[in-house]
């Protein structure tokens, strides 16, 4: 079944907090585990990326692949790999992705792939989706200005996150 298994939807308020939900997150994760990420340009893909990789203990610092498509971050403590992906480049769904190898990687490592919303679900069945929006407008009523909220929503798909309980990433 390809439905919703498991959801939680969470407010960020800084970067910081951003970060500290990719390591809660990170203790969720296992090796073989495919991540979506998708929100707009600058909504903390990457800064939530950058706190999984410190949650997971791998080397190297987490920045944005969006020029090289995928950076492989190796486990310093035994755990899986982390493979960052940014598809955002990338126009040819599955085909294009298969040049990476991914589908190789994917069952010892940590796939978290940015703005691969229609590109890379046939990847896995199994998979935990992340959709990062902001507050703007309306939605930002009574939210202080300097504060750049987002909201979180992480909804598990498949047998991998059926029962799987969300609720330590709020």
């Amino acid at each position: 079944m390809n439905a919703s298994t498991a959801a939680a939807t969470l407010t960020v308020k800084t970067s910081e907090d951003m970060r500290e939900l990719g390591r809660r997150l990170a203790r969720l994760l296992r090796a073989g585990d495919l991540v979506l990420l998708s929100g707009e340009l600058g909504a903390g893909k990457t800064t939530l990326t950058r706190g999984l990789g410190e949650g997971l203990g791998v080397r190297g610092a987490v920045t944005s692949p969006t020029f090289v498509i995928a950076r492989v971050h190796p486990s310093l403590s035994g755990g899986p790999a982390l493979v960052h992906v940014d598809a955002y480049r990338l126009s040819g769904g599955l085909d294009e992705m298969e040049d990476l190898d991914l589908d190789v990687s994917l069952p010892e490592s940590v796939t978290v792939v940015e703005w691969g919303d229609g590109k890379v679900e046939d990847l896995s069945e199994d998979r935990l989706r992340v959709v990062i929006e902001r507050a703007v407008g309306a939605e930002a009523e009574g939210v202080p200005t300097d504060e750049d909220v987002r909201t979180v929503t992480v909804s598990g798909v498949g047998q991998r996150w059926s029962g799987a309980d969300l609720g330590p990433l709020g």
